[in-house]
């Protein structure tokens, strides 16, 4: 490990920031943003109402700033406040672009709407819904690729208080009926197909399987993304998105103004070990987090262009949606991430001229891999900000993205989930980046790293990440939990009145943050906690290794660490590849951290939003059933895990 800094905003920089112009006027107080942060979360009502203000956001924020409970998950912000989701990325906000949505298709096609045509697009939408009885409260699902006809559907249903639910369109019949079967909408929109790695994948067969086993569901809206007019005699209760909307043309766009604890939408868990939780959130606490986030940590700012790669099955994209409300605009790419190349993002930052780039840890150490040097063949002038999330990036490639993309960039790492539809730990844009390290918490959450016993531990001790105090974005609730038992057991189980997200993590002495993996899936040596990143990190650097996933296996009354690795083509393990494996990992992470076993696989399980799946894969090792293949991209790798 490095204390290298690869990079350090100058002043002028700094004080151009919208964190430090917030904190001056939010804060003056506050010499940085350390100090602001301090203040957010000793004054947590005055630092999410003064974003309230700051950022513009339309509605009635009441009178009380905090209502506090005995309970950790019933504090309430802004408990009394009136707003609508909706209505507060559809307002005009001074300096943004042309453009509120690009869409770009694989297959070449380009969309583009302004923010009058988003909002006509919106109010029809929203009159059809009204028209065929969807009310607040009502769910309204959309089994769709990362399309503008998704955006416009959430949005609609938001306008009038009906909850949006969403999986992305590469989901299978169960996946996607295990998710909104719990959830029960009322309406159902979904596309005939999607494109991916040069290929069409048609939907239609598995939509009409998918309509008749969601009863709920009265009407089915189809967007032809492959056909203008596709076949929809094999679909129950369908009807053309054009079709639709044709006879709303110029309605009225309304927003129902609604308390801050309205359910906005359901985002799923993975559903790796079971039946998706269905979590809940609140549409004040989503949007307040995520402006918190965008303006503040992300320097996210009117008439900035945000291209962040995602699908509608990921929590990114419910977050890339609310960047309208800072006013930029933001570019959609549905598709394959390295089709035809391996260089495609970054060809669709350059078309574009993207101030904000958005990928995958793994992306970036995909891309490294893969010998790529943008810094070469791409311009990136636009680009302020690259963003990455989804897994730890490692040491290497920090360093890579400052030599080979961009030296002049703030390289944001962040990490939260799906649980709080946001960050506990992210980016700050007037700090040092420091390589392999998230830069700081986030406003306005108190984030410690616990011991098994709750202590608090310092700089270097590994732990549990947990939150002490509530936040606003929170989950309402879980769907079908009437007791709040499940909700409970997810995340204070562990620790009385404590948030435990579930990472394992430690500070550094910058007040940085290295996340070691999922807690859950930390490896016991010798009673010693290891995180399965620190192998990977190592291991991943090889030439030989294209990818890796370590699990512990119960054997002889004890627990071992096996290591798959995927290997690059044409390369074999040997014994001497498995000599330098282990060799590596001893002398860069420790005598403790070294395989028992490593054994090559020619495929990794993942989820579909590209995570690997360790606990998959012990359940395999041991015998034992996975309970919820839909939640994987590629199911069949599991097979290469039976030893």
């Amino acid at each position: 490990m490095t204390d290298q800094v690869l990079w350090q905003p100058d002043e002028l920089r700094v004080a151009s920031t919208r964190l430090d112009t917030f904190r001056r006027q939010a804060c003056p107080q506050a010499a940085n943003s350390g100090e602001l942060w301090q203040w957010s979360v000793q004054q947590p009502g005055e630092f999410w109402r003064s974003l309230w203000d700051w950022c513009g956001v339309v509605g009635d924020p009441g009178e009380s700033l905090v209502e506090e409970a005995a309970e950790f998950r019933d504090w309430r912000f802004l408990p009394d406040a009136s707003t609508n989701f909706a209505e507060n990325l559809l307002i005009e906000r001074t300096g943004a672009g042309p453009n509120a949505i690009i869409e770009w298709r694989e297959d070449g096609r380009e969309r583009t709407l302004s923010l009058a045509e988003l909002r006509a697009e919106v109010g029809a939408a929203a009159a059809w819904l009204r028209s065929v009885g969807v009310g607040p409260g009502d769910r309204v699902a959309a089994w769709m690729p990362h399309v503008i006809e998704t955006i416009v559907t959430f949005l609609a249903a938001s306008s009038i208080g009906a909850v949006f639910t969403s999986t992305s369109a590469d989901f299978g019949v169960d996946g996607v009926v295990d998710r909104f079967g719990q959830t029960t909408p009322k309406v159902l929109v979904a596309a005939d197909g999607y494109h991916y790695g040069g290929k069409e994948f048609a939907c239609l067969d598995r939509l009409g399987e998918i309509a008749l086993r969601l009863p709920s569901v009265t009407h089915v809206l189809v967007v032809g993304a492959l056909n203008d007019r596709p076949n929809l005699a094999g679909v129950a209760n369908a009807l053309h998105w054009q079709d639709a909307l044709d006879p709303h043309r110029g309605a009225e766009l309304r927003f129902a103004q609604l308390p801050g604890d309205h359910p906005l939408y359901i985002l799923y868990s993975s559903g790796t070990t079971g039946t998706p939780k269905c979590i809940v959130h609140r549409s004040l606490g989503v949007l307040l987090k995520h402006l918190s986030e965008q303006a503040l940590h992300c320097d996210i700012r009117p008439g900035d262009r945000v291209f962040y790669f995602t699908t509608a099955g990921w929590m990114m994209w419910n977050w890339l949606v609310s960047c309208l409300g800072s006013g930029a605009t933001i570019i959609l790419y549905d598709g394959n991430p390295v089709y035809p190349g391996p260089e495609a993002l970054f060809d669709l930052a350059d078309r574009y001229d993207a101030t904000l780039l958005g990928v995958s840890a793994k992306f970036l150490d995909g891309s490294m891999k893969a010998g790529l040097s943008p810094i070469q063949s791409h311009s990136l002038g636009s680009v302020r900000t690259i963003c990455s999330t989804g897994s730890p990036l490692s040491h290497e490639g920090f360093e890579w993205v400052y030599r080979e993309v961009k030296a002049d960039v703030h390289l944001a790492s962040m990490s939260g989930g799906t649980d709080l539809c946001g960050c506990l730990v992210a980016g700050d844009p007037t700090l040092a980046v420091v390589a392999g390290e998230i830069q700081a918490k986030c406003l306005g959450m108190e984030i410690e790293v616990f011991s098994d016993d709750g202590l608090a531990l310092g700089p270097g001790k590994k732990g549990e990440l947990v939150c002490t105090a509530p936040f606003p974005s929170m989950p309402l609730e879980f769907w079908n939990d009437p007791d709040d038992a499940r909700y409970r057991a997810a995340y204070f189980e562990r620790f009385d009145q404590v948030w435990a997200h579930g990472d394992y993590a430690s500070w550094t002495p910058r007040g940085g943050m290295i996340i070691h993996g999922r807690s859950d899936a930390t490896l016991n040596s010798a009673g010693v906690r290891i995180g399965t990143a620190e192998i990977y990190r190592v291991v991943e650097q090889l030439d030989q290794v294209v990818e890796a996933i370590a699990i512990g296996q119960e054997w002889d009354n004890d627990t071992r660490i096996v290591l798959f690795v995927r290997l690059a083509d044409d390369v074999g393990l040997t014994e001497e590849l498995v000599q330098l494996i282990r060799g590596e990992i001893r002398t860069k992470c420790s005598p403790r951290h070294v395989p028992a076993l490593v054994q090559a696989v020619p495929d990794i399980p993942r989820t579909r939003s590209g995570k690997i799946v360790e606990l998959a894969v012990t359940e395999v090792v041991h015998g034992r059933p996975v309970k919820n293949l839909e939640a994987l991209a590629n199911p069949e790798a599991l097979e290469f895990f039976r030893l």
